[in-house]
């Protein structure tokens, strides 16, 4: 391996080509990520059932009442937030294995505590603490991911990435659907079930992730190099073996080999700052029509006339779509670039959210959701590749979690608003609110965002 002898590791790195055994890694560290998704959202599925049991008040109470539906999508928020803007640097200070773990052994014991709670109080608490270590999960997947992947293969990784985790979306609104009220199983209600199923299975997917590797890009930026070259060694002949070839020589980038210690302060510097704030005004308002249509879909259909059984029955339909968008990103992810990918996707939500507000068709309103959620998967995938492109691997973590914590932040306090105006002025009311945001994020990326596809981590960072 003599050419690679003189070659950085994040080099190395990007000269190998499409591989089973990077897609296994990326396999792990999915289904870890996975659980973050199926906990985003069970918000919308258990919903109804909180409402049933007594323990919530339906949407069209005060919003800002500790037993509102609003109040419990805030708790999920705040928790994130929390997680994402005080705890992302443990990742770049402790490595991105280690901290993966820790955080979805947190999430499944909080959660398993949150299932047993039986006030709004109680419920809102818990689901804060088990939420801090999903703040702390995503933004350690993302940081992981775009390093273990060669960049001529970043945008269709997170595309699958995502394609794996957005499976928990119609896992959980088909187990909302069949456990919905009356359900009861050994005493306890289909909601709390749905909770004791999320956190037992993340249990599960931490033990066969055991197995995992360290991110050879942090390992060698923390000068354990005899650690990262026995897993890009490993790759390496594994890549040879498949294509039956000797790999190309790697391609360095003016500045690869310097070394720097990271810091907050760095993401502030002239390189980055102007990034930094591109990205917080983004995660500001791009949750608002994320989060904004998924968190309440069965509220938004029973406010258009569908009864509570069957708008979770057309939830789980609307849910199957959600791996659809990255699954088609495997294969288009690349093929333009990432910056209007983001922006176009928003537009999409803008557009059919109104389009969605419209319909008294049971059928025009599944079609609606199901495009507007192709268009936030669409967005979804495509901006994690991209913040964590941004910024070099020494403050990857921190900087991703510091942008990111912006759109937990926004959530917290866009749910309350969204219930306003569901009960004041209806979807059409929501959705022109929702897109108003949409169009800001389309404006912010496209004017501001810098162009990524195809480009070593370590050029976009310079």
């Amino acid at each position: 391996m003599d050419p690679s002898s003189a070659a950085t590791i994040a080099a190395r790195i990007d000269r190998l080509p499409s591989s089973g055994d990077v897609r296994w890694l990326i396999t792990l560290i999915s289904l870890g990520g996975w659980f973050e998704f199926y906990d985003l959202f069970f918000t919308a599925a258990v919903g109804p059932g909180l409402v049933k049991s007594g323990i919530f008040k339906p949407p069209g109470s005060n919003p800002f009442d500790i037993d509102s539906l609003a109040s419990f999508i805030a708790a999920l928020f705040t928790g994130l937030f929390i997680g994402t803007i005080a705890f992302s640097w443990l990742a770049d200070r402790f490595g991105r294995r280690s901290i993966f773990t820790f955080s979805l052994i947190w999430y499944s014991i909080g959660t398993l505590i949150l299932a047993f709670q039986s006030t709004a109080l109680g419920i809102n608490l818990w689901r804060m603490i088990a939420s801090i270590g999903l703040g702390v999960e995503l933004v350690n997947v993302d940081a992981y991911v775009s390093e273990l992947v060669p960049k001529e293969h970043r945008g269709p990784a997170f595309a699958y990435n995502q394609a794996i985790m957005y499976t928990a979306v119609p896992t959980i609104a088909l187990l909302a659907w069949l456990m919905a009220p009356p359900f009861r199983f050994l005493g306890l209600e289909g909601w709390r079930w749905v909770l004791i199923i999320g956190s037992v299975g993340a249990l599960f997917i931490w033990w066969i992730r055991l197995g995992l590797p360290e991110s050879p890009r942090w390992l060698a930026q923390h000068g354990r190099l005899a650690e990262a070259d026995a897993i890009v060694s490993r790759l390496e002949r594994q890549a040879e073996a498949q294509i039956g070839a000797p790999l190309k020589v790697p391609q360095m980038v003016e500045g690869e080999r310097e070394v720097k210690q990271g810091a907050w302060v760095e993401m502030w510097s002239p390189t980055y700052r102007g990034r930094t704030l591109m990205l917080v005004v983004y995660n500001f308002f791009q949750t608002i029509g994320y989060y904004g249509f998924q968190a309440w879909v069965p509220q938004f259909l029973i406010s258009q006339g569908v009864e509570v059984t069957r708008s979770l029955e057309y939830t789980f339909i609307i849910a199957i779509a959600n791996p659809i968008g990255p699954m088609l990103g495997i294969f288009l992810a690349d093929k333009f670039e990432r910056k209007w990918q983001i922006a176009f996707s928003a537009i999409g939500i803008a557009v059919f959210g109104l389009l969605f507000s419209q319909q008294r068709s049971e059928l025009g309103l599944v079609v609606c959701g199901v495009l507007i959620t192709l268009c936030g998967n669409w967005l979804s995938f495509s901006f994690h590749a991209y913040q964590a492109e941004l910024y070099p691997t020494r403050i990857r973590a921190q900087a991703v979690g510091f942008v990111y914590s912006w759109s937990r932040f926004s959530a917290i306090f866009s749910g309350f608003f969204i219930a306003f105006f569901l009960a004041h002025y209806g979807t059409t009311g929501v959705f022109s609110f929702i897109a108003s945001a949409m169009v800001i994020v389309f404006l912010v990326i496209g004017l501001f965002g810098p162009a990524t596809t195809r480009r070593r981590l370590e050029a976009i960072a310079a």
